[in-house]
């Protein structure tokens, strides 16, 4: 899609001002700056009673800062006069396009709330205050600049959902993690081992309440968040899920309501044949996927074979979504290497390669399945860690912290060293865009190395 020129959109914006005359833009600009608080008001309340923008208004963060926001545009638009005081307002006009985009709120529902916010203008205004005119000439001039503004935010909001859906495209097709024929020997590997726990917990005679659930193993951990996704759509990845779901709320609950006579043996029998074939149904579908499967190298990290920044924003949308959907909670975690600069400078930067194979290697190693690992840069590492509340995310960092804290790194040339790392955890809120997640576990990164680095900071 072409991109209209910030030239262009600002002459059209200069020339929808230039036709109406000084006192309309004044009584207008004057009327939205003194009213903002009530069309911002009336806003979420129309918004709010409509199910599906309610979706995205229903945090009582985003409703705060949200109706800040509001207030300062509605106050801000009608403010621009000349080509600079245009740029700037047009350069607003593309970011919140651009937000809107990245946490999917359809443009229609935006387009919605532009019309009621007019309509409400006009309702205001419709008490005398103006002759019929002057009333006249202020809605053209509130409703055409309105019209303009969303032409702007829904241009910027097409090119910026186009990217992130390509993006999502590309992340469908990519070879999840590692390369096909390790990751399909991992998962295999994973399924016989939570069935192994399981078959020594009814051993043991544990409690039904006690036995491990594959929706929450490696396995399970991995084909929810990664599995599905990357196999969306088709017939192998739904009957893993099904068979999956099965397994947890079907036939696991039923292991405990047998006795130990010969009746409740028998069914006990049975329930561990209908375990079995279940469990072989997950393989066999999961084979059956690899199969059609080749490993595209796009989205990882050339040296570190860990995620590139590439698919960053669909991994953390779709966690969103699913958190939001399955009320869940997932981490964010910011990661830097201490001084790594000193690494370079002193042993080269050869050195500082292989510090880094060596630190994603740790980080794979103490990190979950079903998570996810981005070298962001430099020495910049981003977790994700998924079903995860922020107790349980601050434990998985710090054992990452004390893992390379632990760890002699090997150097070229028989040199050894020791690194630390500093990290910083923003936790999921309900807050729908990611890029707040990412601040906050800089921002507490930041906090981390200013306290003396080698240590993990929850925002």
């Amino acid at each position: 899609m072409p991109h209209l020129s910030l030239e262009f959109v600002s002459s059209e914006w200069l020339a929808l001002n230039e036709k109406f005359p000084s006192e309309t833009h004044q009584f207008v600009r004057g009327f939205f700056q003194n009213n903002a608080s009530i069309l911002s008001e009336y806003f979420y309340q129309v918004m709010l009673s409509n199910p599906e923008a309610s979706k995205f208004l229903s945090n009582e963060d985003v409703q705060q800062r949200l109706g800040n926001s509001m207030q300062r545009w509605l106050s801000g638009l009608f403010g621009s006069s000349d080509q600079d005081s245009v740029f700037k307002l047009i350069a607003e006009q593309r970011k919140i396009g651009e937000v809107h985009a990245r946490i999917d709120i359809p443009l229609h529902l935006v387009l919605r709330g532009a019309r009621c916010l007019k309509n409400q203008f006009t309702a205001l205004i419709d008490d005398g205050l103006l002759s019929d005119k002057q009333r006249v000439l202020a809605i053209h001039l509130a409703s055409d600049t309105i019209d303009l503004a969303m032409e702007v935010m829904g241009q910027a909001y097409s090119l910026s959902h186009d990217r992130n859906s390509r993006a999502e495209e590309a992340y469908r097709l990519f070879a999840i993690t590692q390369n096909i024929a390790n990751e399909k020997d991992q998962q295999r590997a994973a399924v016989l081992h939570w069935e192994n726990q399981l078959m020594f917990g009814q051993a043991v005679g544990k409690k039904c309440s006690e036995l491990p659930r594959i929706q929450t193993s490696e396995f399970g951990l991995w084909f929810r968040h990664k599995g599905a996704h990357a196999f969306e759509g088709s017939v192998e990845a739904t009957a893993i899920l099904d068979a999956m779901d099965a397994i947890d709320h079907t036939v696991l609950p039923l292991f405990g309501a047998g006795g130990h006579d010969l009746e409740g043996q028998a069914k006990r029998v049975s329930l561990l044949h209908d375990l079995r074939d279940n469990v072989r149904s997950i393989l066999f579908h999961l084979d059956s996927l690899f199969e059609q499967s080749n490993e595209l190298e796009s989205g990882r990290d050339v040296l570190t074979r860990l995620l590139n920044r590439k698919f960053m924003p669909v991994v953390l949308t779709r966690q969103i979504d699913q958190a939001r959907k399955q009320d869940t909670c997932f981490g964010v975690v910011a990661l830097d290497i201490d001084h790594f600069k000193q690494v370079n400078d002193t042993y080269g930067h050869q050195a500082g390669d292989v510090v880094l194979q060596q630190l994603a290697l740790i980080l794979l190693n103490n990190s979950r399945s079903g998570d996810y690992l981005f070298r962001m840069g430099g020495e910049e590492f981003l977790l994700v860690a998924v079903d995860i509340n922020k107790e349980q995310v601050q434990r998985l960092v710090e054992k990452l912290r004390v893992s390379v804290e632990r760890e002699l790194f090997r150097l070229p040339e028989e040199n050894t060293l020791r690194v630390t790392i500093s990290a910083g955890v923003s936790c999921f809120d309900g807050h729908p865009d990611y890029q707040r997640l990412i601040r906050k576990a800089d921002d507490a990164l930041y906090q981390a190395k200013s306290r003396g680095r080698n240590r993990v900071v929850i925002a």
